[in-house]
């Protein structure tokens, strides 16, 4: 009998070595073939994909659900006891289920099964048992194969879970690949929180409409000024557009220290393209704020012009801004 600290790093060998020798399982054709099935399957799925599994199975079975929902697949978890008293009733024949026992024998899983087979649904089985009952309801069968437990009695679920749960991240993890589930998308997913303020597009955080401070090519800089000061805000910048409404420039708060050095007011009645910057960084609206954030910073300056695919300025995005919602 080893210290506790030994029998902790000896359990998550165990457990480490157990998803190893499934994912060596995938280079098996006939075994990738039916993961592969099963990612397709869920893709044509028209309704959602239900989640069950009893015990230890069904908190896997929980996050694996809760993960397809957050990445573009529409699940839920239904307990199977649950199911049986009258829950069965929120499966439709559009759904896909996904099932998950260990050893394909949980009574109140496979009557489950029975059941919603006769609705026509598909079912996706995850289990070490292929020849078992719930290998034999499966339409599409994942064979984690024999899992030894890292319970020193070889009896509560430790490595069969993790590998469940292993297996569930990888099928939600393909499924969003093939979806072409990216940043924006899983942005809607999360909007609060740090994680939320991390996937802010710029379009949301940025100064736009009466709050943006566009001027003319060709006028002075004592007019941009005043027609600047008048803006929403009081932004620290005027956007100089030309005749067509492109940016041709920015002009800035530090432009007119730098103007005004030794004291040449005569400057202000000079057209403003004189002294503005003509190629600014920019930005666009579906950027990320966090990289708004970045370009500010790397680049050490207070804000950016957004502009679409014409280059027209349609916002503003100012580092006060950015730090008002938490990046």
């Amino acid at each position: 009998m080893g210290t506790p600290s030994s029998r902790g790093v000896e359990v998550l060998r165990v457990e480490a070595a157990a998803i190893a020798r499934v994912a060596d399982h995938l280079a098996d054709p006939e075994r990738a073939r039916a993961f592969d099935r099963a990612v397709l399957t869920v893709l044509k799925c028209a309704g959602q994909v239900v989640v069950t599994g009893m015990g230890k199975a069904g908190l896997v079975g929980q996050k694996v659900s809760a993960t397809l929902a957050s990445t573009g697949t529409p699940s839920f978890f239904l307990h199977p006891a649950e199911a049986l008293h009258g829950d069965l009733g929120r499966v439709r024949s559009g759904d896909v289920v996904l099932a998950l026992s260990n050893s394909g024998e949980t009574s109140e899983v496979n009557h489950v099964m029975a059941a919603v087979k006769k609705l026509g649904v598909q079912v996706i089985g995850v289990t070490g048992g292929p020849e078992s009952t719930l290998g034999q309801h499966s339409d599409v069968l994942l064979d984690i194969g024999r899992v030894d437990e890292a319970c020193p009695m070889k009896l509560a679920p430790t490595a069969s879970t993790t590998v469940m749960l292993a297996l569930g991240d990888a099928l939600a993890m393909a499924i969003l690949e093939e979806r072409g589930f990216g940043p924006r998308d899983y942005a809607r997913f999360h909007p609060a929180g740090s994680l939320g303020r991390r996937l802010l597009r710029v379009d949301e955080v940025m100064r736009q409409g009466d709050a943006l401070p566009l001027v003319p090519s060709g006028i002075t800089v004592a007019d941009a000024l005043i027609q600047t000061r008048k803006t929403k805000g009081r932004p620290g910048a005027s956007l100089v557009v030309d005749e067509n409404g492109a940016l041709a420039g920015i002009f800035t708060d530090g432009d007119l220290r730098r103007l005004l050095e030794g004291g040449s007011f005569e400057r202000l009645n000079q057209p403003i393209d004189d002294f503005m910057a003509r190629t600014p960084k920019v930005l666009s609206p579906d950027d990320l704020a966090v990289d708004a954030h970045r370009l500010l910073r790397e680049n050490r300056i207070d804000m950016a012009p957004v502009v679409d695919a014409a280059r027209r300025p349609v916002g503003l995005i100012d580092v006060q801004d950015l730090i008002e919602v938490g990046i």
